[in-house]
This record gives structure tokens, sequence and C-alpha cells, in this order.
């Protein structure tokens, strides 16, 4: 696979797309199924979406069927071989699905058109990372394991991680069969519901961050962080899993630090008044993100290529909720390899 001018880039892009599956199926107990005319108005309106972005690797959240999200990437130009997501395969000889798709919550994925050299699934915390959450316990499993995907970009392998962090919905606790065991509207057992999603967060961002640092220590092959990290840029729980601050300190940082690819991109400025990716109670953020490692960084003697540039697809979060076949907008870079 080549470009027309012989150039070696490409777009990679990061898009949840809201409890995507496949139709006459329930995902969640208290939400309808899709009916056949439900799931082709979303199939459609999401191709309309992401078709937009030309994007040659696209990172997903939120699919609870692999048929859905191939019948997807089909729509897009990719191959159904070219769609990796584990844990919510329609294929009966998966050992994590046995075709049943995700169960209890969606998973994340990778649509892309290089050829594939590795696929892992993070199911479990890194046991440094292992913290007990208020009232329940050790958080040891993900709940959404994030998908590392290597690819060959041109002879460049890269390694790509897709994740779905914890939301900041605050976390009740329930019996086995799903009834509630808190007063909701109490405001200390609210708070307490929330510090519980954030400890879990938290866990997961500090064990992909492990990870990240095991796959980056010393070695030059480019990786690339991004999804749905429910939390802005500069979160705690964004930065622990990209350290980028600490480059500041200690240069050698540069290594195993990852950077955010809107402030590092070649035209940075250009696009950062209209960046977001989600109306949270109201208020625009970017919540969808996109790192990079210190080979895309133009600077670096280390340098591979560089982000060229980063767009965000975002006008549908502007209708009204009911046209809307997300509620996340799309984030994309282009990617330059140096020749």
């Amino acid at each position: 696979m080549t470009n027309n001018d012989g150039s070696k880039q490409f777009y990679i892009a990061t898009a949840n797309l809201l409890n995507f599956a496949n139709p006459n199926r329930i995902y969640y107990e208290n939400a309808p199924a899709y009916d056949n005319k439900a799931y082709e108005h979303k199939r459609r309106g999401l191709t309309d979406l992401l078709a937009k972005a030309h994007a040659d690797i696209i990172a997903v959240q939120e699919v609870w069927d692999s048929n859905a999200l191939e019948a997807l990437a089909v729509a897009l130009g990719f191959k159904p071989e070219q769609v990796v997501i584990p844990l919510a395969s329609n294929d009966t000889a998966s050992p994590y699905t046995q075709g049943r798709g995700a169960q209890h919550t969606p998973a994340v994925g990778i649509i892309s058109r290089f050829e594939q050299l590795e696929t892992t699934l993070l199911e479990e915390i890194a046991p440094k990372a292992v913290i007990d959450i208020p009232d329940i316990g050790p958080h040891q499993h993900f709940n959404r394991p994030p998908l590392i995907l290597r690819v060959d970009a041109y002879g460049q392998p890269i390694t790509i991680i897709t994740a779905h962090l914890k939301s900041k919905r605050a976390f009740f606790l329930r019996d086995e069969n799903g009834n509630l065991l808190e007063d909701m509207d109490d405001p200390n057992i609210r708070i307490r519901a929330k510090l519980r999603s954030l400890c879990m967060r938290a866990a997961e961002a500090a064990s992909i961050r492990m990870s990240i640092m095991e796959r980056l220590h010393h070695t030059r092959e480019p990786l690339i962080l991004l999804g749905d990290m429910n939390d802005v840029t500069g979160s705690v729980t964004t930065q622990l899993m990209t350290e980028t601050g600490e480059v500041n300190y200690d240069k050698s940082m540069r290594d195993v630090a990852l950077f955010d690819a809107a402030r590092i991109q070649a035209r940075y400025g250009w696009m950062k008044d209209v960046a977001y990716t989600h109306i949270h109670q109201g208020m625009p953020e970017v919540i969808d993100q996109l790192f990079v490692s210190e080979e895309f960084l133009p600077d670096s003697k280390f340098s591979l290529g560089q982000v060229e540039r980063v767009d965000y697809f975002n006008d549908h979060l502007k209708w009204d909720y009911s046209d809307r076949v997300t509620d996340h907008g799309i984030i994309r870079a282009k990617i330059k390899l140096n020749d």
C-alpha cells in the first residue's frame, strides 16, 4: 500500500460509536434492541461521519458485535479481516465470546488498512496498579480491556493502543440482580460512588501506563495511544498514562512519555478554538484523545516522522440528540513518516 505521490503518510482516528450492536439483539437489559430500520440508520450515519475522516486506522469504542463493525468497515472501503475486536466477536469459535458478541459491557476495536503484526488484550490490571475500591475491594480486571495492535505501516512497525476508561458516572453498589443497595439521593453516598469510579479509572490508567513503559523503554518503535479516556487531557488520570509533564524535569523521560498530538502538530494553533469531542452537562470538552511517542516529535534525534495536523469532526454534536448516531466527536491525526 503506497500513496499516489509516493509519500509515507496515513490518517489515524478514534471514534466512540455509542452502543453499536447487531439488529434485534439486547445489549443492555434496560435498553431496547435496534430494529432493522434503527440499525440501518445508525450504520449509515456512522458511515457518513467516518467517511469524512478518510482514516487508514480507526480505533473504536462502545461496539457490541463484530458483524456490525465489519459491515461499517466494508462500507468505508475496508475488508472484514481488517477489523480487530476480539471481545465483541460473533464467531462461534471465539474463546472470549463463543460468538455472542460483547457481554455486559461494550468492547474496543481497531480497523486498519495495514498488515497486522500482533494483537494483545490487556485484561488484568498490573499488580502494582491494583488499588482497593471503597466498599468493593481490589480492582484487578479492566472493565473494558484495552486492545493493542502492532501494524506494519510502509515497513515501519507501529504499536497502537486503544482504551475506553471507566466513566465519571457514579458507581453505586447493587446486588447480584442489579438492584440498588444505596440511596442515590444522599449527597454523601453520591460522592462516595463517584470516588469509586475515579479509583477504577486511576487503576486502569496506571496499568496502561505500565504496559506502555514496558514497550517504549529503550526501543525506537513508535507507539500511539488513543481512545475515550473519559477525562480531559490535563486530568490526573490521563497524565498518569502519558507522563508528558515529567519531560520538563527529566529529558530522559522522552523515551517513555507520550505527547498530545494536538499540541505537537505542525500546524498547531489553527484548530485549537474548535477542539472538543463531547458535551458533558452542557460544557464542551476533549475526552477522546490521541497521544504519540517521541518518535513522532520532529525535534527528536530519534524522530521517524511527525504529526502534520489534527482535526476534530464534531458538528453532529450540535444536532438534536435524536438525530445523533454518536454522542462523541471524532479526532483524527495525519502522520507523515520520514522518507
